[in-house]
């Protein structure tokens, strides 16, 4: 966020503490009228004194060390005077993102810390730390052969990080019925553009760039994946995809046996499954996204990967105005003067002097700090 300082509009919170800028004031007349006698000094020893090459005399002598302690107290009593002033703000756009999350049966493959769904579910806590949740919005949606949205657009971190909470362990599709074994994502892509839709309805068109990030494991690439895109770029909506899961995989574990039934004589052939990145690829290519993957990078870099492309396609919302306190400044100001005043020090007993005066500001800052 850029902001502009209006000059014009400063203003003083404490003004009463402004009348304590006479002692500055004065102690820049003497300041001059000190100068004014070093130059006729300077003038008259050099009219009286010959030697064989000219000799250089410094322009103010000693007393531009006062001038800089004089100029910082004058900072430091702005500074106790409070200023402020109407800055105008650039603010940048909010994002809409919809978490496409997927909650099928292969998410229980355990080749990866804890399993696939219970390392996406941190990966999407680190990502909703990444947002600003002022003007950022998220929502959720989880899909396997059926959809099931979760979170409606929301600015609430409480409410997304509730859900997180009681989805942290296992998707609430069950293992033991038929529609979790199955992944369909042109199914989640819909559901995330209903979610919009969805909002719009309810709240009229949001100014905040819209975005989806699909967390799977992988599905084969169909037609249906690509009318589900192709819905979506008409929105202008990109597809960012997260893979999860290694190229090794593991096998899919069965649910238990429903309760009264006898389990069967001859156990299932196990279900091998591993990340399918060409068709992950895939959809985040047509989707006009990018494809990352879990594991190669960390998920604050990820996070942030996508945020700031969000943020670049966000653009501007506008110009606001506020209000900024001008009092930090001042004292940094008092402090570069102080600093400055060392410098051109050289005689000791001037430099005991500037050390007094430096712990006496160094006082005053700790007091308006307290």
């Amino acid at each position: 966020m850029f902001d502009l300082i209006d000059l014009a509009s400063v203003r003083f919170s404490e003004p009463r503490s402004l009348w304590l800028l006479v002692a500055p004031a004065v102690l820049v007349l003497v300041w001059t009228w000190r100068l004014a006698r070093h130059r006729q000094d300077a003038r008259r020893f050099r009219s009286r004194r010959t030697l064989p090459v000219r000799e250089r005399v410094s322009l103010a002598g000693g007393l531009l060390f006062w001038l800089c302690l004089v100029l910082a107290t004058a900072c430091t009593i702005l500074a106790l005077a409070r200023p402020v002033a109407a800055v105008s703000l650039a603010r940048t756009a909010g994002i809409d993102l919809v978490l496409l999350q997927d909650g099928s049966a292969s998410m229980k493959v355990g080749d990866v810390a804890g399993d696939r769904w219970q390392r996406s579910m941190r990966f999407l806590r680190v990502l909703g730390q990444s947002l600003r949740w002022k003007d950022d919005r998220i929502a959720m949606a989880l899909f396997a052969r059926i959809a099931a949205p979760q979170v409606r657009l929301t600015k609430d971190p409480n409410t997304f990080y509730f859900f997180l909470d009681h989805l942290a362990l296992e998707s609430p599709f069950r293992q033991a019925d038929d529609t979790t074994w199955d992944t369909n994502i042109e199914l989640g892509i819909y559901w995330g553009v209903r979610l919009i839709d969805k909002d719009q309805e309810l709240h009229g068109r949001s100014p905040n760039v819209k975005m989806f990030v699909l967390i799977s494991d992988g599905q084969a690439w169909t037609g249906e994946v690509a009318r589900s895109l192709a819905l979506a770029r008409d929105r202008n909506i990109p597809v960012f995809v997260v893979g999860v899961g290694t190229a090794g995989g593991g096998i899919i574990p069965e649910p238990p046996p429903r309760p009264g039934t006898q389990p069967a004589l001859q156990p299932p052939t196990p279900i091998h499954s591993s990340l399918d990145r060409a068709s992950l690829a895939a959809i985040a290519v047509a989707g006009g996204g990018q494809y990352l993957e879990l594991d190669r990078e960390t998920d604050r870099e990820i996070a942030n990967r996508i945020v700031d492309a969000a943020r670049r396609r966000a653009g501007t919302a506008g110009i606001e105005q506020g209000v900024r306190d001008l009092y930090w400044y001042c004292l940094f100001a008092a402090a570069c003067f102080v600093t400055l005043g060392g410098v051109l020090l050289k005689e000791r007993a001037e430099l005991w002097l500037h050390t007094a005066g430096a712990a006496a500001t160094l006082l005053t800052i700790w007091t308006l700090t307290r």
